[in-house]
């Protein structure tokens, strides 16, 4: 194997490591410009893997085709997503609760509920049983460029969504009227109540878009890369998606930016093993790679990046 077709499948790898991340980072930021932490994307990822995983299942035993069963499977995931994402917004915002108790909260509710529905639903089994999943879609013309087409242009649909969603969030976010009102709630939630924004309404939607995105990341790994869902489909990725978001600013090219970084991390620790070197090196040390990055990344950002100013604070509209 030359060398430009193994950069080639390292580029195209990366991305679809880092497809899941983006939407997950993405959602996070809508939940923590609007004021709201959010460590709750990890069990969200994993409601969303469920769901793709079951509903692709039956979608397709129903005889839909691979394509239209993934879709359902991804479709799932947004409505459970958003779902579970209105815990996390009625305990942190109606209730005020602590929010990252609350998000943490989320996350043992879907590592426990989640193995259970599939160990009641497929007879004890441990995972749901292989979907088709999406295909790679080679964009016309732009798949033929030389070592960039089978890297870039050749993946799966929810890829190129993922980077289009990029863009239409940094739009979104920063010229639209929506955009300007989430993240007043986000920085000086009393001003915003002033001029008649209803704080608490915007950060109800600001955690909902968190849930809806995180859900399709999570649907993202079973749709594309694993086929099932088990308890280790989603395997700290969620955690990932923050330390991506915060390496990125809260802001959505940042977070595409750190996402990529961390995509090529696991794309790397599947490819190094290829090398004969490689080879008294321990699998574990080799598998740490993402996470110990993630760590550094992490530590590299402190005093760096400036969160929304009132984020994690909850709001009472009777005391303004």
């Amino acid at each position: 194997m030359d060398v430009l077709t193994i950069i080639g499948q390292l580029i195209n790898t990366t991305l679809v490591f880092a497809t899941a991340l983006i939407f997950t980072s993405l959602g996070g930021i809508f939940s923590e410009k609007s004021g709201v932490t959010n460590l709750g994307l990890e069990g969200l990822m994993v409601f969303g893997a469920f769901a793709a995983g079951v509903v692709g299942h039956y979608a397709q035993d129903a005889g839909m085709d691979a394509f239209s069963a993934a879709t359902m499977g991804l479709l799932a995931a947004i409505v459970m997503g958003t779902i579970v994402s209105l815990i996390h917004a009625l305990a942190s915002i109606t209730f005020k609760a602590d929010q990252v108790i609350s998000g943490i909260v989320i996350n043992f509710l879907a590592a426990g509920s989640t193995l259970y529905m599939v160990k009641l639903l497929f007879e004890g089994a441990g995972e749901t049983e292989l979907i088709a999943g999406y295909s790679r879609i080679a964009i016309p013309y732009l798949s033929e460029i030389p070592l960039l087409g089978d890297a870039i242009f050749n993946a799966y649909p929810t890829t190129y969504l993922a980077i289009i969603l990029v863009f239409v969030s940094f739009y979104v976010l920063y010229k639209t009227p929506f955009g300007l009102r989430l993240r007043s709630v986000g920085e000086h939630p009393s001003a915003a109540d002033t001029v008649g924004i209803k704080v608490n309404r915007m950060r109800y939607i600001g955690v909902m878009l968190s849930g809806a995105l995180a859900g399709i990341g999570g649907a993202t790994i079973t749709l594309t890369t694993t086929g099932t869902f088990s308890h280790n489909t989603i395997s700290g990725q969620g955690y990932i998606a923050i330390a991506a978001m915060i390496f990125g600013k809260w802001n959505p090219i940042g977070a595409f930016g750190a996402a990529v970084f961390f995509g090529l991390a696991q794309a790397v620790r599947n490819y190094v093993q290829l090398f004969a070197w490689t080879q008294s090196i321990p699998p574990e040390v080799i598998y740490m790679l993402p996470y110990v990055l993630t760590i550094i990344v992490l530590v590299a950002a402190v005093g760096r990046s400036s969160a929304p100013s009132a984020l994690g604070q909850p709001y009472d509209p009777s005391k303004r």
